[in-house]
């Protein structure tokens, strides 16, 4: 593939960092070199000494003093060494990418660290789209998304999804207002970037069928699109076996992802990892030298520490645990749903994520019986038009999310939004 065609002219301009460069070599040098080039501060003077981190299904993760010295300094700029190892081993027997084989310039799989995903989303973004390119994603859709997309200036066309998410015959119905053998031309208006979230959909729990996803990457393939795979919630699938994903069906090097240890490790950690072609993980690795520089070293060794410690079976293990809890959530919320709103609203059991997507009878727009009314009731849920491209237009949905409430708080909230509705009606 080309990617030099799908870059912006800020992308495409970024050089490496001179320092960030020296830094991440003297890194890997021997403890004999001298280096007077670097300007990191002396450890010596930061009054962090030493910790302890008990972990609940595991050995304590320590720092002793070397180790905090290094927790506490600059780091390379794509991710430590030792973590990107982990998470690129888990990334091959998990999804077993065809193009972990392939060159470089050919679009090899290669990773990096970002600050969450949303890091890596925001650059991926500035990385590809202009003023006035045409983006597809499938709305509703997370609201992070459109924040960091709406500015750019491009034109979002929404693809209709339903709870299987997004619908190729719609894809390729919206596709075919332009000729897939005209897109390489300067003058194509055509969309060279796809959004999707594949597993429980925020907000609608919506997770992608595999003849769906193979459809759409057959017509990513024939109008040479790039395709942005945001999965947040791959790890939280109650069903196994887990859903193939995008990158394991990308024999071209064209699916961009983006991972998060948010919802399973800690969502404080600001632990993410964007897995794509090198040469355009090499420009946001660029652009992160240049902004943030990298993610905090700190979370990053105690994350690899305890992944180490686990391995990846016992990762996989505390996976499953995570998914058993939010399966249990799930079904209490489906169970509150039936006993209370069967007669005032519709809903898909979602198979992923942590979200209910309800749509209520009778309701044209909830953003102000959400905003006013619900909290008169002491009930507070999200309107549906902030998941929209267009905020403004009216919305009968809300979400709920069942992650955090207990099953009696759920019962509870679901009984005074029945209320609500009924009052409404």
């Amino acid at each position: 593939m080309k990617y030099t065609r799908f870059l912006t002219a800020a992308s495409a301009a970024r050089r490496p960092s001179p320092i960030r460069v020296l830094t991440e070599l003297q890194q890997r040098s021997p403890p004999t070199l001298i280096s007077l080039a670097g300007g990191a501060p002396n450890p010596d003077t930061f009054p962090f000494q030493s910790t302890t981190i008990e972990v609940k299904n595991g050995p304590p993760i320590t720092f002793n003093e070397t180790i905090m010295r290094r927790a506490l300094q600059y780091s390379a700029s794509s991710g430590l060494p030792e973590l990107l190892t982990w998470m690129k081993n888990l990334q091959k027997n998990l999804h077993n990418p065809p193009t972990v084989s392939y060159t470089p310039e050919n679009g090899q799989m290669d990773m990096c660290v970002t600050t969450g995903s949303q890091e890596g989303l925001c650059k991926v973004f500035e990385m590809l789209v202009n003023p006035g390119d045409n983006v597809l994603l499938d709305a509703p859709t997370y609201p992070g998304t459109l924040a960091a997309l709406q500015p750019l200036g491009c034109n979002i066309i929404n693809v209709p999804s339903d709870q299987h998410g997004m619908i190729p015959a719609a894809l390729r119905k919206i596709l075919s207002r332009w000729d897939p053998s005209e897109v390489h031309q300067p003058s194509s208006t055509a969309p060279r970037l796809l959004y999707t979230i594949p597993n429980g959909g925020n907000p609608t729990g919506a997770s992608m069928t595999t003849q769906r996803k193979q459809e759409v990457y057959e017509l990513a393939r024939l109008y040479d699109m790039l395709i942005i795979e945001d999965d947040p919630y791959y790890f939280l699938q109650f069903d196994k076996p887990w859903a193939p994903t995008f990158l394991s069906m990308d024999v071209d090097g064209r699916i961009i992802r983006t991972d998060s240890f948010s919802k399973i490790l800690s969502s404080g950690l600001r632990i993410g990892f964007l897995t794509g072609p090198k040469p355009l993980v090499d420009r946001v690795v660029l652009h992160i030298q240049a902004s943030t520089m990298h993610t905090s070293t700190f979370t990053q060794l105690m994350v690899s520490e305890l992944l180490h410690g686990w391995g990846q079976e016992g990762f996989l293990q505390h996976v499953d645990r995570v998914i058993e809890f939010y399966r249990k959530q799930r079904d209490a919320m489906i169970n509150s749903a039936n006993n209370w709103l069967k007669d005032v609203a519709d809903w898909h059991t979602p198979t992923a994520g942590m979200f209910l997507w309800i749509k209520l009878k009778g309701i044209a727009d909830t953003q102000q019986l959400i905003m006013k009314k619900a909290l008169e009731k002491e009930v507070l849920l999200v309107p549906g038009g902030v998941f929209l491209i267009n905020s403004g237009e009216p919305c009968p949905y809300v979400r709920a999310a069942f992650s955090l409430s207990t099953p009696e708080q759920m019962d509870e909230a679901l009984r005074r939004l029945s209320a609500l509705i009924r009052e409404a009606m």
